[in-house]
């Protein structure tokens, strides 16, 4: 719906009016979906109407209402302001001259941004089915995440036949498996940047690429300082990757449907290192990593079939693109108008905000987007998955439980719970799957230092860790991509992402790597500390982590951030 604003005319000669409008004196007009801040002359309130599409719910205050008469001025005039309804290009209720003003300002409109210039009253979007296009879409963006998770899991069963083959040493070999985290973050930094100045989808084929050449360095690779670099690269591929995979499918996918598609991230992570550590203990490691380049290719060959995030063609002004890239992925027949004038309106809010830096994210209308982000990710990585993902046989060998029946236990669980999980998300929540998967998560950590304090029986041990390998893949391993990919508005969501991706592996960094030197200090105690930052999980979602379930991306948006345009 088109809203009316009031301003100053040219030659006002009221007193105190210079003719602008007045930076002083300001209505901030509160919506569901976003804020906004009109400027008016304070003398001058009733002077030539300036139109400007805004999204509300509910119906205004008629100005002849007594309710109305009895308000303050400021209410008053905040109720006038919504009181002229307009259809299409035409004003009901409003003098000549404001649809003359009107006409001005609408000189220009083509037809092919017809449905992107109309607003709609504010009701929600009807449930929006899957299409073929939606799905393939999907699946290709998640080859990438298949790509993740053969990388994390290609190191175990690798790690003796490179030994033996290339005669590394454990130091030698120690710096393999973790140079893939230093070469993530640094993927991570840039991939906020790449995403917003390449598009979703060129990002992702130039991440496959940097696999590529990383898996056929690895292949071809006779010493240890090229097994380094291919390693280097393909964790600058999936630094990178970890982000624009759930911001694509997040953008892509109805409101209806976008958790439980966009948790398909998650599914193929675990997939990619379940199939790695079963097929790995059957072949050689150079077969392996021949194996590692499959998904790269089917993603290169697939993005050329899938389109462009609607969302990013607004941002950089293809309207007409963003608005057949809506019929594409909903459907030829499909009513868009709702989505698209969305789409439209907040972007047009966003674009009036200066394009945020990294510093510019610690702005107090950022504040609770970046706390719930970051504080996601640190919480996620600190409850110890990774830990518990790297020295899995470890723990079951100081445990005296057999370290080959506890890994294939570990992938039994996680794929079908993982699973649960992407089916659970749209029905349940993001809030209570989320809490559920962290209290899952504190007691496994517990069952398993209780196992070590009281060396009661190795089978303990084993109950713990399964039951927190079940529980983070229910929620904790996904819902937080998810929730990064959803509250991030379009100005910031490239630093802000790449800056939640970069603490996400600085985290896993730093885990993997103390791990060894906490479980000498005290096994125990490492699990219980773990166990009490799930704890801290459960108050955190509780308290800060907002429902997006059935929400669209711009009222999630819109109820964290104040968006105040200049």
């Amino acid at each position: 719906m088109v809203r009316a604003w009031p301003t100053c005319e040219e030659g006002c000669e009221a007193e105190g009016c210079d003719g602008r409008r007045s930076s002083e004196f300001a209505i901030r007009m509160k919506s569901e979906r976003f804020r906004v801040t009109p400027k008016v002359c304070k003398p001058h309130h009733h002077c030539k109407l300036e139109t400007r599409a805004l999204r509300r719910r509910g119906r205004a205050q008629c100005p002849s209402n007594s309710h109305f008469r009895n308000r303050s001025p400021k209410k008053k005039l905040l109720n006038l302001l919504l009181s002229f309804p307009v259809t299409s290009l035409s004003l009901s209720h409003t003098e000549s001259d404001i649809g003359s003003r009107m006409e001005e300002e609408e000189v220009g409109t083509t037809t092919s941004e017809s449905l992107l210039l109309t607003t709609t009253d504010g009701r929600r979007h009807s449930p929006s089915p899957a299409t073929a296009v939606v799905v393939f879409s999907t699946l290709v963006a998640v080859s990438g995440s298949y790509v993740f998770g053969s990388a994390v899991g290609f190191s175990s069963p690798a790690q003796t036949g490179m030994m033996d083959d290339l005669g590394l040493s454990l130091e030698e070999y120690s710096v393999f498996g973790s140079i893939l985290t230093i070469g993530a973050m640094v993927g991570a930094i840039m991939s906020g940047k790449l995403a917003d100045q390449l598009g979703r989808r060129m990002t992702m084929g130039l991440s496959e690429l940097f696999c590529l050449l990383g898996w056929l360095a690895i292949i071809y690779s006779e010493v240890s300082w090229l097994l380094d670099a291919g390693r280097l690269l393909i964790g600058y591929g999936i630094g990178v990757l970890s982000y624009v995979v759930p911001v694509y499918i997040a953008e892509i996918t109805p409101q209806n449907l976008r958790g439980a598609f966009t948790t398909v991230n998650q599914l193929m992570i675990c997939i990619g290192v379940s199939v790695m550590w079963l097929i790995g203990t059957f072949i050689p490691w150079r077969t392996l990593a021949i194996i590692g380049t499959i998904p790269c290719l089917l993603q290169v060959i697939g993005l050329f079939f899938i389109p462009e995030s609607p969302r990013w063609l607004a941002k950089i002004g293809l309207w007409k693109d963003c608005e057949s890239t809506l019929y594409r992925l909903r459907g030829k027949n499909a009513e868009i108008i709702e989505e698209a004038a969305e789409i439209r309106e907040y972007t047009e809010t966003l674009l009036q905000l200066s394009q945020a830096r990294v510093f510019d994210l610690f702005q107090p209308e950022y504040a609770k987007s970046l706390i719930i982000g970051v504080g996601l990710m640190v919480l996620q990585q600190f409850g110890g998955v990774n830990a518990i993902a790297f020295y899995v046989n470890s723990i079951f060998i100081s445990a005296g439980f057999s370290s080959s029946i506890g890994s294939t236990a570990m992938v039994i669980v996680q794929v079908p719970f993982t699973l649960l999980g992407v089916l659970l998300m749209d029905i349940s929540g993001r809030r209570p799957l989320l809490m559920v998967s962290a209290a899952g998560t504190c007691l496994g950590c517990f069952l398993t230092g209780m196992s070590f304090l009281l060396q009661f029986s190795p089978i303990l041990a084993l109950v713990g860790v399964l039951v927190y390998t079940g529980s983070f893949s229910l929620g904790m391993g996904g819902i937080p991509w998810v929730i990064m990919s959803e509250i991030f508005p379009i100005n910031i969501k490239g630093s802000a992402g790449s800056l939640v991706t970069v603490v996400n592996w600085f985290g896993s960094w730093v885990v993997s790597y103390a791990f060894n030197f906490l479980m000498k200090c005290s096994t125990e105690g490492t699990f219980f500390m773990f166990a009490s930052i799930c704890g801290l999980t459960i108050l955190f979602v509780a308290k800060l982590v907002p429902e997006t379930k059935g929400r669209t991306l711009e009222e999630i948006q819109a109820s964290l951030n104040l968006f105040t345009p200049n």
